[in-house]
This record gives C-alpha cells, sequence and structure tokens, in this order.
C-alpha cells in the first residue's frame, strides 16, 4: 500500500491508528496488552504496527513510567584484571542473556572504590539511570548495603546472604564446596595445602577461608592462606614463595581460575611437576582450566546460570515481586590432571 510505504519519518501511534480506523487510546490499549479492544480489533493494530516498523519510544515510555528498562552493574576493580577474569565474562554474559529477554539493557561501569560506587548509585538513581542494581564482591561490613538500603534503589547482592537481610541476594554455599576439595586432597595423602585466596576483604574469601581452616584443623593437616588481588602477578608471586618455602605445600587450592593457570606456570619454571610434585585445584573452571596441560581439577560452577538466577531476582525485586534471597547451586569439585598422590620424598 503507497500510504504504508512511506516511512522516511518514524511511524507513530498516531499512524497507525489513522490506517486502523481506531483511536490513539484503542491502540495503546492493543500495544500494551491492555483491556478495552476486541482481539480482532488488537491483531490488526498490532499488524499494522509491524509493519511499519513502530517500536515504543523508551525514552517517552521511562519517563512516564518512572522507569528506565536498563539495570546497572559497578565493577569496583582494576581494568586490567577484568581484562582477564574468566569469571565476569561469563557472568555478564549470563546477566545480558536474561536482560535481553525482557528488553531491558545493562549499564556496566568501573570505579576506584567503594566510596565512587555509592556515589555513582545515587547519580543514576536520582537521573532515573537504571531500575535497578546487582552488586558484586560482597565485603566484610559492607557500606553499600545501608546506603542502597537508605536510597530505595532496588538492588540483589551477588553472593552473602546479606546479614540481616538488609539486602536480597542470590547466592550459594562456598564453604562445603571447599571442604569436600580439601578432603579430596587428604585422601590422595597430602598433609601440608595450601590455599592462595582472593581480596581478603570479600566476603566470600572470607567465608572460603573460615571453612578451608575449620576442615584443616579437623583432619589434623598443616594449612596455610595466603590473599592476593586476583591479579596474575600477585598470584605468580605468592605461588614461588610458597614453593620456595622449607617446606613447601604439596597441593595449593587457588581461588579461581586466573590465579591457578598462574601457578601452574610458576610451578614448571620452578621444575616443580604437576602432579608428581604439586597438585592444584582451581575455583569456577572456565575453559582455561580445561585446556591448559595437565588440566586442571576445579570446583565447578555454572557461573552464566548463575547471571540468570541473580539477574532474574534483581527484575523480580524491581517489580515488587520478590524481596528475599535465592539460592543457587554450589560448585562440586571435578578431578583431572592436575591432582594425584602425594609422592613421598626420599
Amino acid at each position: 500500500m503507497a500510504e504504508r510505504a512511506n516511512t522516511a519519518r518514524r511511524a507513530t501511534i498516531s499512524d497507525i491508528a489513522r490506517l486502523a480506523g481506531v483511536s490513539k487510546g484503542a491502540v495503546s490499549y492493543a500495544l500494551n496488552g491492555r483491556p478495552g479492544v476486541s482481539a480482532d480489533t488488537r491483531d490488526r493494530i498490532v499488524a499494522i504496527a509491524e509493519e511499519l516498523g513502530w517500536y515504543p519510544n523508551r525514552a517517552a515510555r521511562a519517563l512516564s513510567a518512572a522507569r528506565a528498562d536498563a539495570c546497572g552493574l559497578l565493577l569496583a576493580r582494576p581494568a586490567n584484571t577484568l581484562a582477564v577474569e574468566p569469571f565476569f565474562m561469563e557472568f555478564i554474559a549470563g546477566v545480558e542473556s536474561e536482560l535481553s529477554a525482557q528488553s531491558f539493557a545493562l549499564m556496566i561501569q568501573l570505579v576506584e572504590s567503594v566510596d565512587d560506587e555509592i556515589a555513582v548509585y545515587r547519580r543514576w538513581w536520582g537521573e532515573h539511570r537504571v531500575d535497578g542494581v546487582l552488586v558484586v564482591d560482597l565485603r566484610v561490613d559492607d557500606p553499600r548495603v545501608d546506603a542502597l538500603a537508605a536510597l530505595g534503589l532496588p538492588a540483589v547482592v551477588v553472593g552473602g546472604p546479606v546479614a540481616g537481610a538488609a539486602l536480597p541476594a542470590a547466592w550459594h554455599d562456598e564453604a562445603s564446596a571447599i571442604d569436600e576439595a580439601v578432603r579430596y586432597l587428604a585422601v590422595l595423602g597430602h598433609e601440608r595445602i595450601a590455599q592462595v585466596s582472593g581480596v581478603a576483604e570479600f566476603a566470600h574469601t572470607r567465608e572460603r577461608t573460615r571453612a578451608f581452616g575449620a576442615v584443616v584443623e579437623e583432619l589434623g593437616l598443616s594449612g596455610e592462606t595466603v590473599s592476593t588481588d586476583y591479579s596474575p602477578e600477585r598470584g605468580a608471586r605468592v605461588t614461588r614463595k610458597l614453593l620456595s618455602s622449607p617446606s613447601p605445600p604439596s597441593a595449593i587450592i587457588f581461588d579461581s581460575d586466573l590465579l591457578a593457570v598462574t601457578g601452574l606456570g610458576v610451578a614448571r619454571q620452578m621444575g616443580v611437576s604437576v602432579p608428581e610434585d604439586l597438585s592444584i585445584v582451581s575455583w569456577d573452571d572456565s575453559l582455561i582450566s580445561q585446556v591448559v596441560h595437565p588440566p586442571l581439577t576445579a570446583v565447578t560452577r555454572d557461573i552464566q546460570a548463575y547471571g540468570v538466577a541473580a539477574t532474574r531476582h534483581l527484575l523480580a525485586v524491581v517489580e515488587g515481586k520478590a524481596t528475599g534471597d535465592v539460592e543457587t547451586p554450589r560448585g562440586e569439585l571435578t578431578p583431572r590432571g592436575s591432582t594425584g598422590p602425594l609422592r613421598r620424598r626420599a
């Protein structure tokens, strides 16, 4: 139809109403799935809208409904660490897959500190930039919890759960996975086990370290924990120091794939054979854990599914349909070639 072929300008609700022979109100009812028009009229209006290539004006809709149709994710980590960290790449993929299915956008920003993060939350909420946020890297006594609660900005913490349920969380059991890893190494005969952990102030690091210490003490093993900032440089230094000690560990549990692969490289440089002289356990089990030689024994988590679950919960919180926590599946140990029985030195 010639009249419909004129698409040089953006189609409007008025154009659809004129072509359908109905009021603009009827078009609005039909396109928003509201009652007030017959099924035949709704179908005709939707067909005309599709033919014209009409899409809702999201900016106008956001202003009228006080909605941004966007969620936010702030990361207070160095950019060079994030660029090579498999966890966040997989997690964000899960977040995006869920948001895109709901026609929501994702706003990501790097910040220098937690204080900067809180400032951005205030700006985003004040400017109606986002409808809710995902909060990662929960800290012990985290100031973001009180700040977000005071703002009223819908938020879901990735990790936790948060003490006092001050914010809803999407979390899983961290302690049982590390307990399983230590017991597995003990069965293989390892008595000196080290943990190369992440940032000490992170709540999940604190929980893993607590669980590591508890199971090591229960089994009568010798255990040592060394914290890092998750960077490969720091991971290499602490691994080198551990393996250079007078009584080096025969097994090391690393808090991330990146740290574990770095540790494997350090062991090779020092002439330490894996798994004959040193067993290595990784965390998260991304692709890099599986393609190195030997492939790494790892705590396997579905990180993309974790991102999907956290995002789905956030959208429910934004809609006022959820307030509590959601527990996601915990990691499971996947043994591979980087772990083996302790070889007793002559």
